[in-house]
């Protein structure tokens, strides 16, 4: 496998457990439009696919529907004022951006940009990324796009690129745009879903991924 000269990285269920904001979001979604709040894990079961088809599963209405759009203002006010409230750094997250500063890293979330930003914000890790690709800035993932776009800051073609991430919109996006797919355990998908889906390589961890990723950094 090519050692990287860029990594695209997921954001939710990759870098960071948000499973609890993104709930408290979609529950008052909910209960403004008169439903019954859902269990953390049941919302969990729904992320990946942007906020639009997450509130739509939680609805069970079709995303194009006049509900999910009345559902959606509630949901994106309430998550860019309360984006980090429960979320927390995925094991060695922290450390391995740290490590991995000397190459040219960026992110690519299928996630609304004012909540990334807000999250980020109070991570203190937007200076970690060179570009940011977000829900509403393009098609999202497994569109090549969402792998191309904030690749081209960089420089570095898909083919020399990683894209990590915990879910299987990421190994699709990266399989569209020529790059090399990095699945990682742990986050929002389960194990089979994420291995029927053939990424390049499995990890278990974040740590593991330092330890495939640290050639290209002593070249």
């Amino acid at each position: 496998m090519r050692a990287p000269r860029a990594i695209v990285f997921d954001l939710d269920g990759t870098l960071v457990d948000s499973s609890g904001d993104i709930a408290a979001a979609c529950n008052y979604a909910l209960v403004e439009q008169g439903r019954a709040e859902l269990p953390e894990a049941t919302v969990a079961g729904f992320i990946g696919d942007g906020a639009r088809v997450l509130v739509a599963r939680a609805f069970g209405a079709d995303p194009a529907s006049p509900t999910v759009d009345r559902a959606l203002v509630p949901f994106h006010r309430y998550y860019a004022a309360h984006a980090a409230v429960y979320t927390r750094w995925m094991p060695g997250a922290m450390e391995l951006l740290a490590a991995l500063a000397p190459l040219p890293l960026a992110l690519s979330t299928n996630k609304p940009r004012e909540a990334t930003l807000a999250l980020l914000a109070a991570l203190g890790t937007t200076s970690s990324f060179v570009s940011l690709y977000c829900g509403g800035d393009g098609p999202l993932k497994p569109s090549a796009a969402a792998i191309l776009r904030p690749l081209a800051p960089t420089g570095v073609p898909a083919s020399d690129a990683w894209v990590v991430g915990d879910g299987v919109q990421d190994i699709g996006a990266a399989r569209a745009a020529g790059a090399t797919s990095i699945a990682v355990l742990g986050g929002f998908t389960h194990e089979a879903k994420l291995r029927a889906a053939r990424p390049d390589a499995v990890i278990r961890n974040l740590e593991e991924l330092l330890q495939l990723v640290s050639p290209a950094l002593s070249s």
